[in-house]
């Protein structure tokens, strides 16, 4: 037992090294800008206080919300979806398949469920023993299921989900804006670099502090982008890779209401919050609202709508086929009022 709990401890211990590789860049970042660059190397008072100005509030936006990313909690799913143990027994023991299917939509019936498996059946955590809320995963680095799960990110040693997706948008793009903003204000000095225009040891401190800049936001400019479409069309990383399953098949839009009001969905609609890493997101993370449909052609319109935001991601190997759907009728002018 000692050996597993040693085991288990350096696991865990090993997991928040991205972590400390970041803040030991942006401590070092701290010092060679605000240090070497600011007081050192810029001779005009008038630019130093200005980069000091512009930079320590972006620092500030920057940090917290790496911060909120970081140590925001995982929400856990709500006691009702979890299967009885005589049930769960019942469906393990069960060897026919429709069978099972009835059984799980007997135990889904009060459930605001929509998704599917791609066999149509509810979709059911194993490990867990729980039905699958919708647009939740199991991640197998947290060992649980996710509500509206993203991805598993290890430079935040956490998940990416409903509970921290507008921070970890903010993270993304305050940190962009910050490697920009330095690469910018140190462009000069690093040029003059090259043209032996710059004494001192400090100078080797820009120098690699230019590069790091645009290294970073080189990779982060594809990072947000792809995160800020995503949040535009109401998808998740997962299921850009694989879309929900409805009653009528797969849909990778069935949860896009719009683009304004797929962005306040994370964003909520207090505007003084948008941008400060604060929770402000709409929705319990369980139920999220749907597109409308036609009723000729698809049931889903159904007596509820589901508003909800999820937690993060799941490894792509964890998708198990058990992703299930209930089949409970929403209506759509409930869920535009709950909008």
């Amino acid at each position: 037992m000692k050996q597993e709990s040693r085991c288990s401890f350096c696991v865990k211990l090993f997991k928040w090294f991205p972590v400390l590789f970041i803040t030991a860049v942006i401590g070092w970042s701290y010092y060679s800008y605000v240090i070497q660059l600011c007081f050192l190397t810029v001779e005009n008072m008038a630019e130093k206080v200005c980069y000091l100005i512009t930079y320590h509030p972006l620092l500030v936006l920057f940090l917290w919300s790496y911060w909120q990313t970081i140590f925001t909690d995982v929400y856990s799913i709500p006691k009702q979806f979890k299967i009885p143990a005589a049930e769960f027994e019942k469906l393990q023991k069960e060897p026919n398949e429709e069978n099972q299917r009835r059984l799980l939509e007997q135990l889904s019936t009060d459930l605001p469920v929509l998704c599917r498996t791609f066999s149509g059946a509810i979709r059911v955590c194993e490990k867990c023993r729980m039905i699958k809320p919708d647009r939740a995963h199991h991640c197998s680095v947290c060992g649980k299921c996710v509500l509206k799960m993203d991805h598993h990110c290890p430079w935040v040693n956490n998940c990416v989900s409903f509970s921290n997706y507008k921070f970890f948008i903010l993270f993304l793009g305050y940190a962009l804006v910050y490697c920009i903003f330095i690469a910018l204000t140190a462009l000069q000095y690093f040029i003059k670099f090259w043209t032996n225009n710059l004494k001192g040891y400090g100078k080797f401190h820009i120098l690699f502090l230019f590069f790091v800049a645009v290294m970073f936001a080189i990779s982060l400019i594809s990072l947000f982008g792809f995160h800020c479409y995503l949040v535009i069309v109401n998808r998740s990383t997962l299921e850009s890779f694989r879309p929900p399953v409805f009653r009528m098949g797969p849909d990778k839009n069935g949860f896009s209401i719009g683009r304004y009001q797929n962005f306040i969905q994370v964003f909520g609609n207090d505007k003084v919050k948008w941008f400060l890493p604060v929770q402000s997101s709409l929705g319990d993370g369980v139920a999220f609202p749907q597109r409308p449909r036609d009723e000729d052609t698809d049931s889903l319109l159904n007596p509820r709508q589901h508003h909800g935001e999820v937690g993060d991601e799941e490894d792509l190997s964890c998708q198990e086929q058990t992703s299930d759907l209930l089949p409970l009728q929403t209506d759509l002018h409930s869920s535009k009022q709950q909008l």
